[in-house]
């Protein structure tokens, strides 16, 4: 079965720079759209960023447009996100999801168009 693993978090200072990386496995990720989500305490988890496993087309939320960067290494089947210019506001917990889909990736930012999550990794940003 589909498994994504997420790894990197941490606490960082504001500024600082991160990145989290998610190892897929399970299936063959052709015509899948990666992409990663956050939840902060008590609110709801939004859309952070998303690639396109074949072709590498992303998109990126507006609050981290210009900082952070969403990118595969298919050889390694795995999704990096990096993280630049860290703030407090960024403190969530980061998920790795997965879906089959042939829309590009703007028209895929919510929750529901994916369909396998990975467990999260906990991003802390110190001010």
């Amino acid at each position: 079965q589909v498994q994504l693993v997420e790894s990197g978090g941490g606490l960082e200072q504001a500024g600082g720079s991160r990145r989290l990386s998610c190892a897929a496995s399970g299936r063959s990720f052709s015509g899948y759209v990666m992409a990663w989500f956050r939840q902060a305490p008590g609110k709801q988890r939004e859309f952070v960023a998303n690639i396109r496993w074949t072709g590498g087309s992303t998109f990126h939320a507006d609050s981290v447009k210009g900082r952070f960067t969403i990118s595969r290494d298919a050889a390694k089947n795995t999704v990096y996100l990096q993280m630049n210019s860290l703030k407090p506001e960024d403190t969530a917990i980061y998920y790795c999801a997965a879906g089959p889909s042939p829309l590009p990736p703007v028209m895929l930012l919510t929750s529901r168009s994916y369909v396998h999550w990975g467990q999260g990794t906990q991003v802390t940003v110190s001010s």
